[in-house]
């Protein structure tokens, strides 16, 4: 259970809500650099949330100061800052609606592997998350999404109460690219019509019990 809570440790207050949207997206240049964005939308559970801000604790977990979250995004922030290859490193911070952003720009997309290795090595995520997440080859002009951790064993040893958390949750990847897309190796993922992005929305449970797959390689024209 520990690991899997890992994955919301950026963002405390999701793990009291199931009513949450995680949203990443990447926009790869030909040459593979590019932008990578990251948005926990949590504005459908803003009164509940609004609610539960004022507490102490609710369900036997503390509940997160404003000033904890702030401080873990910041701390994110600066990581991928002093990552070389990321740069113009942005946050916003929603309190309001409860939507927090981040966003960079990289000069290559395995710049993104790196940042989130040294989130690992900072233990702002979990030791077992997998990094390793994107690859691109611009001569064979082949982008892969790789697969990532599975997280099953620790949701079946979770109690009924936790597991409520990811009921409505989703996850929403979309990935924009220069080159045309040819073809891909999941077709779970949607293909824009000018071919040039592809996109997955899942309910977090699906990638969970892996109904749903991420991994995906991309081959262009």
């Amino acid at each position: 259970m520990k690991n899997l809570k890992t994955l919301f440790v950026l963002i405390p207050l999701l793990w009291l809500t199931s009513c949450f949207d995680i949203l990443e997206k990447t926009n790869v240049k030909s040459d593979g650099s590019g932008e990578y964005t990251i948005i926990f939308n949590a504005s459908k559970s803003k009164t509940r949330l609004a609610s539960i801000s004022k507490m102490e604790t609710i369900n036997g977990k503390k509940v997160p100061k404003k000033s904890e979250i702030e401080a873990k995004i910041n701390e994110a922030a600066r990581v991928f800052k002093s990552t070389p290859g990321i740069s113009n490193v942005k946050t916003s911070m929603d309190f309001d609606n409860y939507i927090i952003k981040l966003s960079c720009n990289f000069r290559k997309i395995e710049n993104i592997n790196t940042g989130l290795e040294q989130l690992k090595a900072k233990n702002i995520i979990g030791k077992t998350v997998h990094t390793q997440i994107y690859s691109y080859n611009p001569v064979k002009k082949i982008f892969t999404r790789n697969k990532t951790t599975v997280f099953k064993n620790d949701y079946d040893k979770m109690n009924k109460a936790d597991k409520e958390v990811f009921n409505d949750a989703r996850y929403i990847s979309v990935m924009q690219f220069e080159n045309t897309v040819k073809s891909q190796s999941n077709n779970a993922y949607s293909l824009s019509p000018n071919r040039k992005a592809v996109k997955l929305e899942s309910l977090v449970l699906d990638l969970i019990f892996q109904k749903k797959q991420l991994q995906n390689t991309i081959f262009f024209q």
